[in-house]
């Protein structure tokens, strides 16, 4: 009796929603996940990061269930796809879910790439970290690039032809991007395989290192002119709370839910028709449309060395950047050549966009 009236205190006075919070933390110890947040981190552009996290929940859960129904092989692939558009219950609202999560939340998580970029938050000592947001972008990368194959139409279709031969410039690098390591199952299959196991492997891993650096190096100082790498918090810094962050978290990937959903009932995703071998006649998604006016000048090489060019460019931002100021305008050339990148880039895009569908593949 004596334990039931001490422990009266810790509850009384509170409100629901705090005592369900202490009843989950005393069981799980959430509270040894939390971390300092500055009241800054709680706008929109510091919770870009979780946003995203929010998306990968739902292209998590969506695609689960189109797992269920998708017959991944080269002969059944469409026709399984045709299924859940036409005869799973609500298979269509699910799959275009899935398709519009994904687009949104590559734009999260450039948004997200940026933000970090304007805020010096990728310098001393947090380098290892935009290193690791490097990587999950090209892990993103990669889930958009295996799941517009493994709807096997079209534009598919096409898309493994260009796979299969930047594996071959790739040489023996590339035998993992070849029929012939496995001549047992279709690459298609082994596609597959990748979309919904290697890659949510890797990426919940990287994602698990990245929220690991988030709470040990805390979020970076607000860039203010005199802010400087490495900082600590300013004492007249206004602190957050971190169960507060995580609910806004929660409410902005709910909102990112509206909108997918919206989106999915009045523009249901697109499905081409089945693959006709030998015809280069589709253009790449938007978010691999750059490359496309660089494979006109180059080839298929031109994907390659583009997407190189790209990521070690990614990469080597925080060790080029190494003066100690967090401000952009004490960071002005890197703030320029930010700019010149995204010009360029938005160059190629509509280069591509008014450019007519030839052939680069071999097989194409």
């Amino acid at each position: 009796m004596a334990q039931v009236q001490s422990a009266l205190p810790l509850t009384h006075g509170k409100g629901f929603r705090d005592n369900l919070w202490q009843t989950i933390d005393e069981r799980l110890s959430l509270h040894s996940l939390a971390y300092p947040v500055p009241e800054y981190a709680n706008t929109i552009p510091y919770i870009l990061g979780g946003i995203t996290l929010f998306g990968f929940i739902i292209l998590f859960a969506t695609g689960i269930v189109m797992t269920q129904f998708y017959h991944p092989h080269p002969s059944e692939a469409h026709d399984s796809v045709t299924y859940i558009i036409t005869q799973v219950p609500f298979g269509d609202f699910i799959r275009s879910i899935h398709f519009w999560t994904a687009n949104l939340v590559v734009i999260t998580a450039l948004l997200h790439l940026l933000r970090i970029y304007w805020t010096g938050s990728y310098k001393k000592p947090r380098e290892a970290n935009w290193l690791v947001g490097v990587g999950l972008l090209a892990l993103i990368i990669g889930f958009v690039f295996t799941g517009t194959i493994i709807k096997w139409d079209q534009e598919a279709s096409e898309a493994l032809s260009h796979f299969k031969e930047v594996g071959e410039l790739l040489g023996g690098f590339g035998v993992l991007f070849s029929s012939e390591f496995s001549r047992s199952i279709p690459l298609l299959t082994r596609l597959y395989t990748s979309h919904i196991t290697i890659l949510p492997f890797l990426f919940l891993g990287l994602v698990a290192m990245h929220l690991f650096l988030v709470k040990t190096l805390k979020i970076s100082p607000k860039p203010t002119e005199t802010a400087l790498a490495g900082d600590g918090y300013p004492p007249e810094q206004k602190m957050g709370n971190f169960a507060g962050h995580i609910r806004r978290m929660i409410g902005f990937g709910l909102i990112l839910l509206a909108i997918v959903t919206a989106l999915s009932y009045f523009f249901p995703a697109p499905l081409g028709l089945k693959a006709v071998p030998g015809e280069e006649v589709t253009k790449p998604p938007w978010m691999l449309l750059w490359l496309y006016p660089i494979e006109n000048v180059l080839g298929v090489a031109g994907i390659l060395y583009g997407g190189i060019v790209f990521f070690v460019l990614l990469a080597l931002v925080p060790f080029v950047d190494r003066s100690p100021w967090l401000a952009p305008s004490r960071r002005r050339g890197m703030i320029i050549a930010a700019i010149v990148t995204i010009v360029i880039l938005i160059a190629l895009l509509v280069l591509a966009l008014m450019s007519v569908p030839v052939t680069h593949t071999t097989g194409g």
